[in-house]
This record gives C-alpha cells, structure tokens and sequence, in this order.
C-alpha cells in the first residue's frame, strides 16, 4: 500500500472514530450492540465504513434528506486562474516569497472583462480554512464576489496562504517535511498576511487597501492587526464574513470532537508523520470514495470542510455541489484545527498553547491573549444566525471589544450558515451587495 494514503486512512480512522463517540454520547440511546457494526474482515477500510454506516440518522437529522448527491457527475478541477480567464476576465498569477520561506501564490483580476481599467481602489479577499481563492470565484461571473468586485471597477487581488494548493512551495523545506507544516493560522496572520498586503500595495502603488476575509481569513487579520499594528494604517477598513475569534459556542460536531481530543489527536497524527490535515489530492478522494457510503451520509465522510462547517440545504444549488467539491479540502496543517480546538477548550483569543512548554516559549503558564484593542482599522462584521462555527454570541462579544468595530450586521436569512457566505444562493444580494455598499461608502 502506498505510504500516503495508509497514513491518511489512520488520519481519517481517527477523526471518523471521535465523531461517532462524540455521536454515540450525544445520542444517549445508542447500548453496547448497537456501538460496532458486524463483524467484517479487519481493515481501515471496512472500520471507516462500519462507524459511517452507524451514524446515519445523525447525518439525517443534521442535513436532512434535501439534496440528493448521489449519481452527480464526476467534475474535474481546474485551477483558479483558467476559471476566471474561461470566465473572459484578465487574470495574473503572483508569487510571494516570506520571510521564513514559504512561497505564496496570489491571484489577481486587474479589472473587468468589460474594461481595460480599473478605478484604481484596490480590494484584497482572503480565505478561510481548508479553502483557496476559489471562494471568489466559483458561484460564476455576476455572482462570485471576485467577479462583482472587478465589475464595479475594483482591482481584486486573490490571497493563498500557506499550506493551501496553491501555496505548497518553501524555499527550503519539503512539502512532505515536519518543518514545512510546523504553524498554525497565528503564522499566517503574523506573516503571511502582511507579507501578501505589502507585495499588493507595492505593485499597485497604493497606501492602502480594502481586506475582506470570510472564516480563518478573520481570524488572521485580527492575528495581524492586534501583534502588528502598524498594519492597521495600510488597511482602509476591514470586512468580517462568518468572524471567527471566540468559539466558546460553536455548533460544529465534528470541530466539538477534534477539540475534545486535541492532545491526542496532535500527538497521534505527529507520530505517524502526518502533518497536512486531509490533504487535498487525488489520493483523498479515491480514499474517500472507498471508506464512504453512496448516500446523503457521503456529504458528512466525503468532504471534511462540510462535515465541519456544514450547510444549509435550501442555499446549495445541486448543480454546483461537484464543482465545489473538487476545489476543497485544497490544504491545512493539522496545527491550525489543533490551534482552534485549543480556543473551542479555553474560551480564550489566544496565541497556541505548548503546554509545558508555554514558559520557555511565552515567559508565561498560559499562552498570551491577543490584544483587540489595538485593532484600529475600521471594521465590519458580517455573521448569520445559524453558523455552525461563528455562533452569534461569540461574534458580539468580539464586536464590543473592538475598539473601531463600525457596523455588527446580521444576514436577514434565519438559516444563513458559515457556508453560504461562498455558495449560497442568496449570497450576492444578502451578502456581496452589503460588501459592496460599505466599500463604495468609505
């Protein structure tokens, strides 16, 4: 067996083996024949198919049997850059070489496929966990928020952060190395965002820049504007999508489940050298078509963003689900899910926690919280009411402490989730248009 994939099928073994205890206890109706399937012959495999087969009304009463993913054609992944010039847009591929080597890729629309320029305001997008700069791209032309943007006459400049598809080069380290997926999203908010704002503000000449960020894309701007506030100045305003900084009150099982077992998890995957959280390859998905079952379960097994961050049913066009697919999960390390059940456990906005080690590395028992009052930049947040992983109540608590916090919006959809702020069907007129209103406004 190839080496890669037996190390993501005990990855993957592990994870679905915390879902189905962490389902089996919230349940409470589950005896102890109930818990293992029929005996099969001993294989990760035949485990992975056994605990999904158990939790089937789990996966009902999470997603409900609305969109049905079976016999949905096969799709091939094209990259974002032949998207968007398929699309007739202009489109440059940038490369970003940091501080500590990693070498960044972003992707630029200079204007509309309808104009030869700009109006010179640059728009800068970041994603979010386990996502690339396909976010802004996939709901299509007239719809994705990069397309929109470029259309009202703004200069869109893609980010790719490390660890991502587009993101796996080091000018030293090897992508199958310990060392190259030694961070968490702290790294990438304290270097690659910054590092990836200067190369932007340079080639366009520019001061400033409008920075969206949808998820982890948040989460790394506050990283950046609280531990380097000099940055705040070079950032017109920011716009939140789904922000995410406290998770005291998340809904995501499978997160809820990672966070119990941060400890083990970190230390298993560690020695078993796999340091890239379900990496984004053909490997994966012929693994995954193997362990899932045909079904509407697959949607939880499959894809280890949805699984996470789930979605709503009525938002997700049927057509659109295998081109989506194709496009995630494109990449983390398996430090920035340990570093965010740390802040699921702790209730706390803090840097990663080493444990016994916090003293050698902090001066201090218990990691150092980030300092949101030194966020001067404008700021928006933009949530919905039923996010799996920015809970309402976490969002308003990291409103009130931010001290130039302009505007707290809520989507008027009431089942708007983490997921439809990228591929809801409403999303560029609840969600995009609000974006480009506060942006035409400042």
């Amino acid at each position: 067996m190839n080496l890669s994939i037996f190390m993501m099928k005990k990855q993957l073994f592990l994870v679905l083996s915390f879902t189905y205890l962490a389902s089996s206890a919230s349940l409470g109706n589950i005896t102890l024949d109930d818990t293992f399937p029929p005996a099969q012959p001993m294989s990760l495999t035949n485990i992975g198919q056994g605990i999904i087969g158990s939790i089937p009304e789990l996966v009902s009463d999470v997603f409900g049997n609305v969109i049905d993913i079976n016999n949905m054609p096969d799709v091939e992944w094209v990259p974002v850059p032949k998207l968007i010039q398929e699309e007739g847009y202009p489109v440059e591929n940038h490369y970003i070489t940091t501080e500590d080597g990693y070498i960044l890729n972003m992707h630029r629309i200079p204007h509309s496929k309808n104009s030869l320029q700009n109006n010179g305001e640059v728009v800068y997008l970041q994603h979010g966990l386990l996502a690339a700069s396909s976010d802004w791209v996939l709901l299509g032309p007239e719809r994705g928020l990069g397309y929109l943007l470029a259309d009202a006459g703004y200069d869109v400049w893609l980010g790719n952060v490390r660890g991502n598809r587009y993101s796996k080069n080091h000018t030293t380290y090897s992508v199958a190395s310990e060392e190259f997926w030694n961070f968490s999203w702290h790294e990438i908010g304290m270097i690659d965002i910054p590092t990836m704002i200067d190369y932007v503000l340079k080639m366009t000449g520019k001061s400033q820049l409008y920075h969206v960020g949808h998820s982890q894309g948040t989460t790394t701007f506050y990283v950046m504007a609280s531990q380097r506030p000099d940055y705040n100045k070079k950032v017109k305003l920011h716009i939140s999508l789904a922000p995410i900084a406290y998770m005291n009150h998340l809904f995501s099982p499978l997160l809820r489940v990672l966070a119990i077992g941060t400890m083990p998890l970190s230390s298993t995957l560690k020695l078993i050298g796999q340091y890239e959280f379900l990496p984004s390859s053909g490997f994966f998905s012929k693994l995954m078509d193997n362990i899932c079952d045909q079904g509407l379960e697959k949607v939880l097994c499959k894809n280890s963003f949805f699984a996470m961050a789930g979605f709503s049913p009525n938002q997700m066009n049927a057509s659109t689900i295998p081109v989506i697919t194709t496009h995630y999960p494109a990449g983390a390390a398996t430090k920035q899910i340990v570093h965010y059940g740390q802040e699921i456990n702790s209730g706390r906005f803090c840097q990663f926690d080493h444990h016994f080690s916090n003293f050698r590395v902090y001066g201090q028992l218990l990691p150092p919280q980030y300092d949101l009052s030194k966020i001067s930049c404008p700021t928006y947040l933009i949530y919905g009411s039923n996010d799996w992983l920015a809970a309402d109540v976490d969002v308003q608590k990291l409103f009130k402490q931010l001290p130039n916090g302009q505007e707290l919006y809520e989507v008027p959809i009431g089942t708007w989730n983490h997921v439809d702020f990228l591929f809801g069907n409403d999303a560029p007129e609840v969600v995009y248009q609000k974006v480009l209103q506060i942006i035409a406004n400042n």
